[in-house]
């Protein structure tokens, strides 16, 4: 019973970060828009709101516990993704992503 409460306050504060990130996405969009590297098709700035609506969907995920493991998978999938693509040139930022990455996972895979 102890290790519930450390696992799941974790939880809120990792869902906490991850909307934050959400609402950084929407209020810098035309500044993190210019960072979207040449290969993906689109203006930058929608990727950077559809990226942003994916991190506020996850956090309430996790938050709600709707549909929380497929929230984590695909928030996994998509901080993998941005990790060995877009954040590959900058290695803080890519290590980042797979750390935040390896969270949702564990968040994903922990039992109720």
């Amino acid at each position: 019973m102890k290790a519930f409460i450390p696992a799941k306050l974790a939880e809120v504060i990792f869902a906490l970060i991850i909307a934050y990130f959400g609402y950084w996405h929407f209020t810098h969009a035309d500044a993190l828009g210019r960072s979207v590297p040449g290969f993906i098709p689109g203006p930058g700035s929608l990727w950077i709101y559809i990226t942003g609506a994916v991190f506020v969907l996850a956090a309430i995920g996790i938050l709600a516990d709707l549909k929380k493991m497929l929230a984590c998978y695909l928030l996994a999938a998509m901080l993998l993704l941005f990790a060995f693509t877009v954040h590959l040139d900058n290695h803080i930022d890519a290590l980042k992503d797979a750390a935040l990455a390896m969270c949702a996972l564990i968040i994903a895979s922990s039992k109720k």
